[in-house]
């Protein structure tokens, strides 16, 4: 709940031209252009549709192969989700970009895509075995960190905005919900 709250505080404040907007511009100015561009570049490409998404086609593939059948539904359903949600507020917005005079750019799609993809693998695959402990904790860690990675290069490298990142980063455990409902309700019913 409190990331929807926090996800509409932002989006408000977006779409009002808020005081929030300046304030994340001013520091968005401080961070743009910063670490090795190259590191950067990665970093933002870890959230685009040729990269995170091969990675949860390989995750749905393995849940099926393991015997699994609504979970990956339930996932790819999540992943065309990111796009039904994020290009219409995208329009709505019509957020200028940091160092361009595109607009479109709130909330980011690569910070979302990343968010789903690697954290619906996360559930798919922690659903359809028996993980231990380690592999139990480091999965989700995985997904966490890939996505985090993704929001920092898309800043550093002047691609996105701090809020359009934040927001993103609320929006993907609010569209993942379901999948890691129904993914425990699996897991408890001994798969």
């Amino acid at each position: 709940m409190a990331l929807v709250v926090l996800f509409g505080l932002i989006t408000w404040q977006v779409a009002a031209d808020g005081p929030l907007v300046r304030l994340d511009e001013r520091v968005g100015e401080s961070l743009f252009r910063r670490g090795p561009a190259a590191l950067t570049q990665l970093f933002s490409d870890l959230g685009g549709v040729p990269v995170a998404l091969p990675v949860l086609v390989c995750a749905i593939a393995y849940a099926l192969w393991r015997g699994a059948r609504r979970l990956p539904v339930y996932a790819a359903l999540t992943m065309a989700a990111v796009p039904a949600l994020v290009i219409p507020l995208k329009v709505a917005t019509a957020r200028q970009g940091p160092l361009t005079e595109a607009v479109n750019y709130y909330p980011s799609g690569h910070t979302a895509t990343a968010a789903v993809a690697y954290g619906a693998s996360a559930l798919l695959l922690l659903a359809v075995d028996r993980p231990t402990r380690l592999r139990a904790w480091l999965t989700p860690a995985a997904a966490v960190l890939l996505t985090a990675a993704t929001g920092v290069g898309l800043v550093l490298h002047g691609y996105h905005w701090p809020l359009d990142v934040l927001a993103s980063w609320c929006l993907g455990p609010v569209l993942l919900a379901p999948l890691w409902w129904a993914a425990r309700r699996r897991t408890a019913n001994g798969r």
